[in-house]
């Protein structure tokens, strides 16, 4: 058995060094987003993404951007090794400065169209969400724990060719940590479930939206029916001395592009047992596709926690209007939006993050198969 520096440290959970996790689940996994935006959809739109999988023995990153018509994508993975401080991946490197506070995130150059120097400081306080755990048959399918924070950020980023001084407050984004069990790795045999007749939907609407002196975090999972799994919104200031607020059950109401599955516009309506409502108009400027080349998405080759060997770097480079439209449907997409909320009897403008599935049937929206479109 194998110790590391961060066994030094009292912050053990189980009878085990630190690199050993309490559960031997295969689809456990330790994970790190960031996505960053500068004014304007004519910026680029950055989506930063690291993951430890203990039990599959395998660290991966991977970095996508999206400006005007490209999709660039710099990924990497390597074996795990028994220090869980290095947070280095092959050009990936994330850095904890400051913990809950300061972070920075990096990839060299010569790797691709992208490179970037990033430090992300927080605006306000990170917050735990709700936990989120689904079973399908008898096995655990989701339990994992999530927290999240908005921020600014400074420093450098490249993309294809054309550099960037990114200087706060302009640039923006929010930044997570989540960890737990949830479906990784190479594709699992469907065993029982082949024939259960499990439903495969995924409705979810997660969105992150930063207004001037607070945050309001939503996040919603439903079955085809639309039976709640997830149901949360919450206001989140930036004062860490006010608690955050509970603004009650979400209801939604989404316009599709026709023919597709893409987000239009959409509508967010928060109520209160007392009747109170708040009421969120979602307007996306630009979306990120994840389904293509980060390991979200259905690509046989590289899936989040996939073995790749010691060290593994890609780069990819497409073009938006070109990518499969049917495969689309099979994943979420991180739109960049802007916001116009009406709370407290006043109407308040903000920016952020609006992610978005809806992958298999779903009855609100008349969805009864995997591929029909509005």
């Amino acid at each position: 058995m194998t110790l590391s520096p961060m066994d030094d440290y009292p912050i053990h959970q189980v009878a085990e060094v630190i690199r050993h996790v309490q559960t031997s689940d295969r689809n456990f996994y330790d994970r790190y987003y960031f996505n960053c935006h500068g004014p304007g959809a004519d910026s680029p739109w950055l989506i930063i993404g690291l993951g430890v999988y203990p039990n599959l023995g395998v660290a991966d990153c991977f970095a996508v951007v999206r400006h005007h018509d490209e999709h660039i994508v710099v990924r990497a993975s390597r074996a795990l090794g028994a220090d869980r401080s290095d947070l280095r991946i092959g050009p990936f490197t994330i850095e904890i400065l400051e913990g809950l506070h300061r972070l920075r995130v990096a990839l060299d150059r010569g790797h691709g169209d992208l490179a970037f120097d990033l430090v992300f400081d927080a605006a306000g306080p990170a917050v735990l969400e709700p936990r989120h755990f689904q079973r399908q048959i008898e096995r655990v399918f989701f339990d994992t724990q999530r927290f999240v924070q908005t921020g600014t950020w400074r420093g450098a980023l490249t993309v294809d060719g054309e550099s960037f001084e990114v200087t706060g407050p302009d640039w923006r984004g929010n930044r997570d940590r989540s960890w737990g069990v949830r479906p990784v790795g190479e594709a699992e045999p469907p065993g029982r479930k082949a024939d259960a007749n499990v439903s495969g939907t995924f409705f979810w609407i997660y969105s992150v939206m930063r207004f001037a002196d607070f945050s309001i975090v939503v996040v919603v999972q439903e079955t085809e029916t639309g039976e709640r799994l997830m149901d949360d919104a919450r206001r989140v200031w930036d004062d860490p001395d006010r608690e955050p607020e509970w603004l009650g059950h979400v209801a939604h109401d989404i316009s599709f592009v026709p023919g597709t599955r893409d987000v239009a516009a959409a509508t967010l309506r928060f109520t209160r047992p007392t009747g109170v409502v708040t009421t969120v108009a979602c307007r996306p400027q630009l979306a990120n596709h994840l389904a293509f080349g980060t390991g979200y998405g259905l690509e046989p080759d590289w899936r989040h926690g996939m073995w790749q060997g010691e060290l593994k770097v890609e780069d990819l480079h497409l073009k938006v209007s070109e990518l499969d439209p049917t495969m689309k449907m099979f994943c979420v997409t991180d739109h960049l939006t802007q916001f116009v909320a009406t709370i407290d009897d006043a109407a308040v403008s903000g920016d952020g993050l609006f992610e978005f599935a809806a992958i298999g049937p779903h009855e609100q929206y008349g969805f009864t198969d995997y591929t029909d479109t509005a």
